[in-house]
């Protein structure tokens, strides 16, 4: 099968590897229709994951139609269209009983924090992702949904994550009706946040960012307030004169790992790679919302240490809620929003690649040309 492959920082290329086969008896192939490259994809193509192996298959974002079943597969058959979240997860241990499917603890060697995923390093797992005409799942019965008739598979596909996570980011947040929340990142986690922030009651939603063509769509999309912080000398200073000097009542980080906005911290983080992650918009959070306020954190950090004023934090009384979206749990809410015409998830795909061209792709989507801010992949696509 042809396949996207990892050949060392800022170099992928399509290539032939051998076809997945059942090694469980509750595995399931499927054959990719359309997959995604997702925000945190970049994360590991520029070098910033530990234990991303040369040969790895990149892609948590992707729905498909069932290729083959293992012997103890009940809820799946060939020929199915299922979506697949991108946690792999066991759904009996201590974590899943607990809804904890980001955190389970049966499908990572490495478990002492998150599970398993798709396609993210060795750090989660090793299992290869969906940039690919095929991919093995297991826990076949317990991962995958069919999708539903009603449903374009291009939102299918943004359900696997983006959406689910923005939507989660938005609960952690814990928004209380009329609260000022403020977005941090105009990718498509951060607008798919600020887009569920007002089902969640918000009363006045602001997006950062600096580049104009998402800020456009927190706009057009998420109906937001924005804030290009190359505009403004101090953007902790900018958020609380906007925020009537108290700052805002809760701040979603949807950047992650390498946030720009601090030279010295971004280079320490992204550059010399002396940190998990550069810490800039989650300081910026710290310091932009109010006293006693929620700190969601959904950017995606590397598992060393990162210099985050957590001494502000415990002095300001803040509360900070993280981890990564338990997908599956997100998606009844989702799809009641999705059916009530409150969503449109592919409102924000901008591209659609080969899977061919999936170099090209990550290059575009990386130095954020053509406008770029959220590609599909398609398998077999021209």
């Amino acid at each position: 099968m042809r396949a996207m492959t990892y050949r060392g920082p800022y170099k992928v290329r399509v290539e032939e590897k051998p076809m997945p086969r059942i090694e469980h008896p509750n595995d399931a192939i499927v054959r990719v229709t359309t997959a995604a490259i997702c925000g945190s994809d970049l994360h590991l193509y520029h070098g910033m994951m530990p234990d991303t192996r040369i040969g790895s298959t990149f892609g948590h974002e992707f729905v498909g139609v069932v290729h083959e079943v293992g012997p103890s597969v009940r809820d799946l058959a060939v020929g199915d269209r299922v979506m697949v979240p991108f946690n792999i997860y066991c759904g009996s241990c201590f974590f899943c009983a607990r809804g904890l499917y980001s955190n389970c603890h049966n499908v990572n060697p490495n478990a002492t924090a998150v599970g398993g995923i798709y396609g993210y390093s060795h750090t989660t797992g090793g299992y290869d992702g969906g940039q690919a005409e095929f991919v093995r799942v297991p826990f076949a019965d317990v991962g995958p949904a069919k999708v539903p008739d009603w449903m374009d598979e291009e939102d299918a596909v943004l359900c696997t994550d983006a959406l689910a996570t923005g939507y989660f980011g938005a609960q952690l947040a814990d928004i209380a009706e009329g609260d000022v929340v403020v977005v941090l990142g105009a990718g498509p986690v951060g607008l798919f946040a600020a887009r569920s922030a007002w089902l969640m009651g918000a009363g006045r939603v602001i997006v950062v960012d600096q580049l104009e063509e998402r800020l456009e769509l927190a706009r057009t999309f998420a109906y937001a307030e924005t804030m290009n912080y190359t505009e403004h000398k101090d953007v902790v200073v900018e958020l609380k004169r906007t925020t009537g000097w108290l700052g805002a009542d809760r701040v979603i980080d949807a950047v992650g790992a390498e946030a720009d906005g601090n030279l010295v911290q971004h280079v320490t983080s992204a550059k010399l790679k002396l940190q998990g992650g550069s810490p800039v918009a989650l300081n910026w959070a710290i310091d932009g919302v109010r006293k006693g306020g929620t700190v969601s954190v959904m950017g995606a950090y590397g598992p060393i240490f990162s210099a985050v004023k957590l001494g502000d934090a415990m002095n300001k009384g803040l509360t900070l809620r993280a981890n990564q979206a338990p997908v599956k749990r997100q998606w009844p809410r989702l799809f009641e929003h999705m059916r009530s015409g409150y969503l449109t998830p592919h409102d924000i795909v901008t591209h659609r690649i080969p899977l061919e061209h999936i170099a090209e792709g990550y290059h575009m989507f990386s130095a954020k040309l053509d406008g770029c801010v959220k590609p599909l992949v398609v398998p077999g696509g021209e």
